[in-house]
């Protein structure tokens, strides 16, 4: 499909004008954007990059012509100068359906085909996924494949991103729930259906396990549908609008008849599927057939943070555990803003109410906390050098004084892993819900002291 002949999914909101129209070109949206920052180069900026769109649907540039690819596949879609727009330029969907009409063009690596056509898409393969990572880790097969070095067959983003990949549990919660008992729930304040994502369930199971925990202590009582799935970001992001409008349509009824038995939200621990859930009446705008049940369930999505802060949390009495993992003396923790949470679902003091909440917890902000930090979904993997350039940058605007980085993103919390290692610094990565869940068993262990 030829970028001409795309049409903006809110062209009727927008009176008949395409995205790009509403842009005047102030130049506002150059020093959010952290392509520009890092480059100084205009057609690697917001305005840059609509220009060029707008030249392309024009027919003033060809849609394959390379000065328009690279700026369209560079963009790392943070949603940042949304954000500082005055005229509200939706620049992400128009980068987006870019990617869509310019996917013929592009030439995935083998990776990212394995990742997005034949992984991600499938559950069960997913969860077989975490459990052959688990033996890899678990056997001494991870030695030994670094002892001869069978790691140089992965590219070099891959292997560094194996050496900070966490522990996984082997079996993603999506799994295990189903089977489990009712979660206690009192005082109640409602029922809820935990989404789950794939790499969050894969990759930081125990976030997950937390928010449960922490919901249900909180008085709600948690569902996980076994029949959810990806949430289609990664694939709308990769311009493979058809494979996320599958995925999305699979959620939109199994969260859909969740809904309809009496949940009242659906709440993500990972920015990026909570935006995607958003987004769903964007994405399926010309289905009518399920147009309306993607406005009902983008109603009820909200953030772990932002459904605790919104209905009263219990602010634990003890601390949760240090850097060192035995707690003790203050923690200085320093709070990431994942893109997508915060630009898209404009989630960003929920996070940090819950951090200032806690016993022992300094929250050390971090210079320019909202710009992305390189990961931006799987970015990482296609733009290596300009993913590691903010990254280092990310690192140097990090206190000295933090012990602890915590993020409400598995793509962010990856990133920020890969760079304490760069940059040698001992630091905890981690959800902020796992904190408040630690707080809360470590009350609890203390309560049973005194009480034994």
């Amino acid at each position: 499909m030829a970028l001409r002949e795309q049409r903006p999914p809110e062209e009727g909101a927008h009176g008949g004008r395409a995205l790009w129209e509403a842009c005047v070109h102030c130049g506002f949206c150059l020093p959010a954007c952290p392509t520009y920052q890092e480059t100084g180069l205009e057609e690697l900026s917001p305005r840059g990059r609509v220009y060029l769109l707008r030249a392309a649907a024009e027919g003033r540039i060809g849609p394959d012509d390379a000065a328009l690819l690279e700026p369209v596949d560079s963009c790392l879609d943070c949603r940042a100068c949304e954000v500082v727009c005055p005229s509200g330029v939706r620049v992400g969907a128009l980068i987006e359906e870019a990617r869509a009409a310019l996917r013929p063009a592009r030439r995935p690596s083998f990776w990212r085909r394995l990742l997005f056509r034949h992984l991600v898409p499938y559950p069960r393969r997913w969860a077989l996924l975490a459990r052959l990572v688990r033996f890899y880790q678990r056997s001494g097969l991870s030695r030994l494949a670094r002892r001869l070095g069978w790691l140089g067959l992965l590219p070099e983003h891959l292997r560094a991103f194996e050496a900070v990949l966490p522990e996984v549990s082997g079996r993603t919660l999506r799994e295990r729930a189903p089977r489990a008992e009712p979660w206690p729930a009192a005082p109640r304040r409602g029922r809820v259906a935990l989404f789950t994502g794939c790499v969050q369930d894969v990759a930081f199971t125990d976030v997950n396990e937390a928010a449960l925990r922490v919901l249900a202590r909180n008085g709600y009582e948690v569902r996980v549908p076994s029949e959810q799935t990806c949430c289609g970001a990664l694939h709308r992001d990769e311009g493979d609008r058809e494979t996320a409008r599958r995925l999305a349509r699979q959620n939109l009824r199994v969260f859909g008849e969740a809904l309809e038995e009496g949940v009242d939200w659906v709440v993500t621990t990972a920015g990026g599927c909570g935006a995607a859930l958003l987004e769903y009446p964007e994405l399926l705008a010309d289905d009518p057939a399920v147009s309306e049940a993607a406005r009902r369930l983008a109603a009820r999505v909200t953030d772990v943070s932002q459904l605790l802060v919104r209905g009263g949390w219990e602010v634990p009495r003890a601390r949760p555990a240090g850097a060192d993992g035995r707690g003790g003396g203050t923690l200085q923790v320093a709070y990431q803003e994942s893109c997508h949470l915060a630009n898209v679902m404009g989630v960003r003091e929920a996070p940090r109410a819950l951090l200032r909440s806690l016993p022992g917890v300094r929250l050390a902000e971090m210079r320019d906390p909202a710009r992305c930090c390189g990961s931006a979904g799987v970015y990482n993997l296609g733009h290596p050098e300009m993913s590691l350039r903010l990254l280092d940058r990310k690192m140097r605007d990090l206190p000295e004084e933090a012990d602890v980085v915590a993020t409400g993103n598995p793509g962010c919390a990856l990133q920020m892993a890969l760079g304490a290692r760069r940059s040698g610094r001992a630091l905890r990565v981690v959800h902020p819900v796992v904190l408040l869940d630690e707080a809360y068993r470590a009350e609890e262990v203390s309560d049973h002291g005194r009480s034994g």
